[in-house]
C-alpha cells in the first residue's frame, strides 16, 4: 500500500493506515487482536521522540520556545472553550466537553514530523517552530491526564490543582534546566564512548536502553514516556556520539513508526464508521480544516512569516495520537461515555488518515494561487496533471486490454461456430 501511494506521489504513511483497516478487525479480520501492534506503535512514539531530541538544535529551539509556548496555550485554550461551548449548548457534561477539547487540541508529532521531513522542512526554520509547538503540546499532555483521570469523581478529591502544577512545574524545569546546562558547556563525553564508538551493535542496544530506561523513569514519575525519551534524546545528541548514534537508530525508528501507522488502521471501526459516515467525515473535515486556519493565525500572530505559518500550520492540522490515550482514560473514569469515545477514536483516526493528503492538496493549489489560475478546478487540474496522467494511461491501458480481450473472444467463438458447421455438414 505505502508503495502504491508513493507511484501516485501520495505520502506513503497513507497506505500503511490503510493497510491496518485492511488487516484489523473490521476489514479482512487477519489481525484480531491490536495489543501486540499497539505496543510497537507506542515504541515507535518514545523512538522517535528520543530521535527528535538528538537531532534538536538547542540555540534554536531556545529561541523558538516562547512562540511554542504561545501557540500551543492559543491551541488548547480556543480548543477547549469552543468544545465547553458546545456541550453547554447542546446539554452534555461540561467534562464531556472538556475532555473532546483536549482530544482535538493536540496534534501528531509522528505524522507532522514525517511530512516534514518528506518534504525537507524538517531542519528549516519551518521545523523548528513545528518541533517546538508539538513538544510543547506533549509536555501539557501530563496535566490534561492528571485532570481527565480525576473527572471521574473516584479520585477528584486526591488529585488537585495542586499537584497538576507540581508535575507541570517540574517537566518545563527539568527542560529548561537541561537545556540551560547543555547551552553552557561543549559536547558531552559518555563513557567507553572511544570504545563503542564504531561498534554498531552495541551503539544501537545502548541508545535504545537509555530511550527505554528515561521513557520508564518519566512513566513512573507520572509524567509522558516520550517526554522522559525526548530529554534522553537532548543528551545524547549533545554528546560525541551523536553523529554515530543517528544512522544506527534511524531504521529502527522508521521501522517502529510504520508499526504506529498500522495501528492506527487497526482502530478503525469500518462497521460503526458505515453507520456514522457521514457525522464521522462532516467532523473530520471541520477539525482539519479549523485546525489549520487557527494554526496558521496563531503562527501569523506570533510573528512567522506567512510561506512558515503555512507549511506549518498544514502540518500540525490532524489529532494526535496521545488523544488515543486521553480518550480512553476518559472512557475508563466514567467522564466520557461509550457513543463520545467513539466518536472521538473515528474522528481522530480519520483525520490522521486524511491529513497528507490535504497537505498535498492544499500545498500544490497554494503554489498555484500565486499565478492567478483561472478557479481553484484549474488549479486542481493542473496540480495534479501528472497523477491524472498516470491514471488515464493505467485506465488506457486497462481498456486496450478488454479490447484485445473482446477481440480474442470474438475470434475463439467464431472459430468454435465454424469448426461446428464443418461438423455438421459432414
Amino acid at each position: 500500500m505505502g508503495l502504491g501511494f508513493l507511484r501516485l506521489r501520495q505520502p506513503p504513511l497513507v497506505g500503511f493506515i490503510l493497510a491496518g483497516v485492511a488487516l484489523g478487525p473490521t476489514g479482512f479480520g487477519f489481525i484480531a487482536d491490536s495489543a501486540n501492534v499497539t505496543l510497537l506503535a507506542e515504541m515507535g512514539v518514545i523512538v522517535l521522540l528520543f530521535f527528535i531530541g538528538m537531532e534538536l538544535s538547542i540555540r534554536a529551539f531556545i529561541l523558538s520556545l516562547r512562540q511554542a509556548l504561545l501557540v500551543a496555550g492559543g491551541q488548547i485554550g480556543v480548543s477547549v472553550g469552543v468544545a465547553l461551548l458546545i456541550a453547554a449548548i447542546s446539554g452534555k457534561p461540561l467534562a464531556e466537553g472538556l475532555i473532546l477539547g483536549f482530544v482535538v487540541a493536540l496534534s501528531s508529532t509522528v505524522v507532522a514530523m514525517k511530512m516534514l521531513d518528506d518534504r525537507g522542512a524538517l531542519r528549516s526554520e519551518t521545523g523548528r517552530i513545528a518541533v517546538g509547538v508539538l513538544i510543547a503540546q506533549d509536555i501539557a499532555v501530563v496535566p490534561m491526564l492528571i485532570l481527565v483521570t480525576s473527572l471521574g469523581g473516584a479520585d477528584s478529591g486526591e488529585i488537585g490543582v495542586l499537584q497538576i502544577a507540581v508535575k507541570m512545574l517540574l517537566a518545563i524545569g527539568l527542560l529548561g534546566g537541561l537545556l540551560w546546562w547543555l547551552g553552557r558547556r561543549g559536547k558531552l563525553r559518555l563513557p567507553f564512548s572511544e570504545a563503542i564508538e564504531d561498534k554498531v551493535e552495541i551503539l544501537a542496544l545502548g541508545a535504545l536502553a537509555v530511550c527505554f530506561s528515561a521513557a520508564a523513569l518519566s512513566g513512573i514519575a507520572g509524567m509522558s514516556p516520550a517526554y522522559g525519551a525526548f530529554l534522553a534524546g537532548i543528551v545524547i545528541g549533545n554528546s560525541t556520539l551523536r553523529s554515530r548514534v543517528i544512522p544506527v537508530i534511524e531504521p529502527i525508528q522508521s521501522v517502529l513508526l510504520v508499526a504506529f501507522f498500522l495501528s492506527i488502521g487497526l482502530l478503525i471501526d469500518l462497521t460503526f464508521m458505515a453507520e456514522h459516515l457521514f457525522l464521522v467525515l462532516s467532523l473530520a473535515i471541520v477539525v482539519i480544516a479549523a485546525k489549520t486556519v487557527l494554526n496558521i493565525a496563531l503562527l501569523r500572530r506570533t510573528g512567522s512569516p506567512p510561506q512558515v505559518a503555512l507549511v506549518a500550520g498544514l502540518s500540525m492540522s490532524q489529532i494526535g495520537e496521545f488523544s488515543f490515550v486521553l480518550a480512553a482514560a476518559g472512557l475508563s473514569a466514567g467522564a466520557l461515555d461509550l457513543d463520545a469515545y467513539r466518536i472521538a477514536i473515528a474522528v481522530t483516526a480519520l483525520s490522521l488518515l486524511v491529513s497528507p493528503l490535504w497537505v498535498s492538496i492544499m500545498h500544490r493549489l497554494d503554489g498555484l494561487a500565486a499565478e492567478h489560475r483561472e478557479s481553484y478546478r484549474h488549479a486542481f487540474a493542473i496540480a495534479y496533471a501528472r497523477e491524472l496522467a498516470e491514471v488515464s494511461r493505467g485506465g488506457a491501458a486497462l481498456l486496450g486490454i478488454g479490447r484485445a480481450l473482446r477481440v480474442r473472444y470474438r475470434a475463439l467463438r467464431l472459430a468454435r461456430q465454424h469448426r461446428r458447421e464443418r461438423a455438421d455438414g459432414e
